[in-house]
């Protein structure tokens, strides 16, 4: 997995392992000969090194944890820059900041005063799709558009380029390539897999793998324009019952091998430096605890000689195991934990288990040199400071360099499917008019998805991506250098009729479980994507949709609403790859014709199950493989349009919006006297008048509700769910409950939020102080950290309240949406109540 996130509810302790046979799993062949050299260094650092050392090169914390004197004193073997991450808090970071926060922790990693050794810290990122935390850097597309080119040579040239981009920034270890096989496209993670098809994981999985690192036995190896490569995450996360993130997978031993597997055995043939272990469970035993998969299957029967790395404080999801405390992950055959603010604790933890015995010396003296290894193999003790390497001396011209943004380019132009050209009107051509429509036409931070300068990709505009063009404006460039014109529109309304239009609509950007869906219908009850298509349609424009999407949904009606259909994918920063298919060139000629097949199976309704090539009852409405081209063209027939469910219900992580609670919510006043009333309407009171709403325009008519508090005593405003939520992986992670609102007045009794888990038990935070600062009559989005909550009481595995306002007399605010969301005008800090 990425790391940025963290935990699920944690398995019973009672649950028995699931049986597995060694026997019956790939071998791979470990491509290091035996090097004695190597070893009697290994053996020399380990004989110098202090139990306390030992530890500490066990142990992975996150820059917004840690610091370069921590790094000294506790002689931590590994940081991570998470998704949210990037040097001294800013929001993003330029090559020349994390060569600045790379040098401080490598020097800090070499201090020898008081005696400590030097042993250089390894430095990773989840370089996922390019050098997706640099400001300027090439972007590439997302995985599941790779998976559609067919083209393993392509993955490895990208992968080069990725690891140049991020060598020049003064890192040293791509969280990269992600094997996971997704098996159910409602996953949040869908778009990290290259295919359904675990034949084409395989593939690029070698691919990936040399190109971040070099091949095995060439020069190039390993050497200061490569990275190390981690392959993630073992094993199984594709599989999850329902497509749930750091779910359980049910199969059996046989698929787990024949699917799962099938990256795996290629990756360590290539050299695979290092493994991440997935968040999820296999048949309920936590991937982070298993020692027959970890030890027996991936480190003695595939011959993995490099070291394994837990997920983000995966470990303390283990039974009788918590984030500072987990020797059941080391038994188990884990060499370094990712503990990215728990690592104090850990470190505490582990080197008193290992001084009482609990950890056996031997298992860590075993993964100190797996991690010994990884770091003399990439020259880490020869290389000096991070910002002397070649490629750091030139990051100017290595990062976002028109070569590698020429390769991206490519890569978009031979990842587009075509699902739909009737009457052959594609290619346009651009010495027409054309307008160009749709939410994403002109929005860089669509294009790419999550895991792009933030964890959840989301926040950004147009600005934060120097060099990167959007589909627009690639659009707008061969039109008007072939001697046409283009028109840009948000809502499909033009200035001057259109040959054609391109519309541009899909996904909102998103990460790991905040991407998880209960179905497969495209933004249920929201059509305005819909509307659109369907009314520039029937003015007799010809429609051209091009669909950015991680993975395939259902949009059967878009689709017949369009008379050519395209789907883009997350096609990074190079939007003019789109245009380089989609149009002629200045002569009439094609230029680049569709070359990309699906390699996810499309859904014939939104709740189809999941359709997978190969598998019994196989029956999807695009299958695996299927991609038209100018050269295999054909007409599409009007396709059903009935969903096989309603689309409306109840959105993930969304509980007030537009002013109304939705769908399993209700909104609720609770008087002075405690007496709760249920408020449908757009205005209302509690029983005793003493919390009174009214309706207010905000974007819309009444969208907002108003609140008033009259009462001698505190009353408040909450929402209540018909059944309990669970928001603990949410919490573990760096997720918000945000809160759009305008503070009208504040009343002296002070402010509290709060949510609740049934009788008895609550998490409520005073913020009348912050909310002083804030200033009125200002719509904003405020804040609030769901571990703050945890850390106030609330157990939040069973929420029954998501949010509740308190207050007293005086007080005058008006609320429009309440949600779960990384990005806030406002961060409060957590309290101490």
């Amino acid at each position: 997995m990425a790391c940025t996130l963290a935990a699920a509810a944690p398995a019973r302790a009672g649950d028995a392992a699931p049986t597995v046979h060694p026997e019956l799993w790939p071998q791979a062949r470990w491509p290091l000969p035996p090097d004695p050299a190597l070893e009697a260094r290994v053996e020399a650092l380990l004989t110098r090194m202090t139990l306390e050392e030992k530890v500490g090169q066990t142990i992975q914390a996150d820059i917004g944890s840690v610091t370069p004197e921590d790094v000294r004193r506790y002689r931590l073997g590994s940081i991570l820059a998470g998704g949210n991450s990037k040097p001294g808090g800013r929001r993003t970071a330029t090559p020349a900041q994390w060569q600045a926060a790379a040098d401080a922790f490598h020097a800090a990693s070499i201090d020898t005063r008081g005696g400590h050794l030097a042993v250089p810290v390894l430095f990773g990122v989840d370089a996922v799709h390019g050098d997706n935390s640099t400001l300027g850097a090439t972007l590439f597309p997302q995985n599941s558009a790779l998976g559609a080119t067919r083209d393993p040579d392509l993955i490895r040239a990208i992968g080069a380029a990725t690891a140049q981009e991020v060598r020049a920034t003064g890192l040293n270890w791509s969280f990269a390539p992600t094997l996971a096989v997704p098996q159910d496209d409602r996953w949040g993670r869908a778009y990290e897999g290259y295919s359904e098809d675990p034949r084409i994981v395989a593939d690029y999985a070698s691919a990936m793998v040399e190109g971040l690192q070099g091949r095995v036995g060439s020069s190039a190896f390993l050497d200061r324009s490569h990275v190390i490569a981690s392959a993630k995450h073992f094993l199984g996360d594709g599989g999850t019952r329902d497509g749930k993130d750091q779910g359980d997978n049910p199969d059996s031993e046989q698929a787990l091998i024949r699917i799962h597997a099938a990256g795996y055995p290629p990756a360590i043939d290539a050299g695979a430096q290092t493994v991440m272990v997935s968040f999820s469970s296999w048949q309920g035993r936590k991937m982070s605890g298993n020692r027959a998969l970890l030890t027996d299957v991936l480190k003695q029967r595939m011959q993995f000689g490099g070291f394994v790395v837990s997920d983000w404080n995966a470990h303390g999801q283990v039974p009788g195991c918590s984030n500072e405390d987990c020797p059941a992950a080391y038994h188990a055959g884990m060499d370094m934990l990712m503990a990215p603010d728990s690592w104090r604790g850990l470190y505490e933890h582990t080197l008193a288990e290992v001084k009482a015995g609990t950890i056996a010396p031997a298992r860590l003296d075993d993964a100190v040199r797996r991690i010994l290894r990884v770091k003399l193999r990439l020259r880490l003790f020869e290389q000096g400071p991070p910002s002397s390497l070649p490629l750091a001396q030139r990051a100017g011209e290595i990062v976002g360099s028109p070569a590698h943004r020429a390769l991206a380019r490519r890569a978009v132009r031979e990842s587009l499917v075509l699902l739909k050209n009737n009457h052959g009107l594609l290619p346009l051509d651009p010495r027409k008019h054309l307008l160009v429509t749709g939410d994403s036409a002109d929005n860089i931070s669509r294009q790419n998805g999550g895991w792009t300068l933030t964890w959840q990709g989301t926040g950004l505009s147009n600005a934060d991506f120097p060099g990167a063009t959007s589909i627009w404006e690639g659009v707008r460039r061969q039109v008007e250098a072939a001697g046409g014109s283009a028109e840009l529109s948000a809502d499909g309304r033009f200035t001057h009729r259109p040959d054609a239009a391109i519309v541009v609509f899909g996904e909102d950007p998103y990460a790991e479980f905040q991407g998880d869906l209960p179905n497969l219908a495209f933004h249920p009850g929201d059509d305005h994507e819909l509307a659109l298509l369907r009314k520039l349609h029937a003015q007799g424009i010809p429609v051209v949709a091009v669909f950015l999407t991680g993975r395939p949904l259902w949009v059967n009606r878009e689709i017949n609403a369009a008379d050519a259909f395209v789907v883009g994918w997350l096609p990074g920063s190079e939007g003019e790859g789109v245009a380089d298919v989609l149009l002629r060139t200045a002569t009439g000629a094609v230029a680049h014709d569709f070359r990309g097949t699906l390699a996810y199976s499309w859904p014939r309704s939104a709740v189809q199950p999941p359709q997978n090539v190969g598998q019994p009852g196989y029956d999807p409405q695009f299958a695996f493989g299927y991609g038209l081209s100018y050269a295999r063209p054909a007409e599409l027939d009007r396709l059903p349009e009935d969903p096989g469910m309603p689309l409306t219900g109840a959105r993930a992580g969304v509980y007030l919006d537009r002013g109304k609670a939705e769908p399993g919510l209700s909104m609720q006043l609770v008087g002075v006297d405690g007496a709760a009333t249920t408020v449908s309407a757009n205005a209302g009171a509690s029983t005793d008048g003493s919390v009174r709403m009214r309706g207010l325009d905000y974007q819309a008519q009444e969208d907002a509700r108003s609140v008033a508090w009259t009462g001698q005593s505190t009353g408040a405003l909450r929402l209540h769910a018909d059944a309990p939520m669970d928001l603990d992986r949410e919490t573990n992670g760096d997720v918000l409950l945000i809160t759009t609102l305008r503070i009208d007045a504040l009343s002296p009794a002070g402010s509290r939020i709060a949510m609740a888990c049934g009788e008895g038990c609550r998490g409520e935070l005073a913020i009348g102080s912050q909310l002083a600062r804030l200033p009125r009559q200002t719509w904003q989005r405020l804040g609030v950290p769901l571990k703050c909550f945890r850390a106030a009481g609330a157990d939040m595995r069973r929420l029954d309240t998501p949010f509740a306002w308190t207050s007293g007399a005086g007080e005058r605010v008006a609320f429009a949406r309440v949600a779960l969301g990384t990005v806030a005008d406002h961060l409060l800090s957590c309290p101490s109540n």
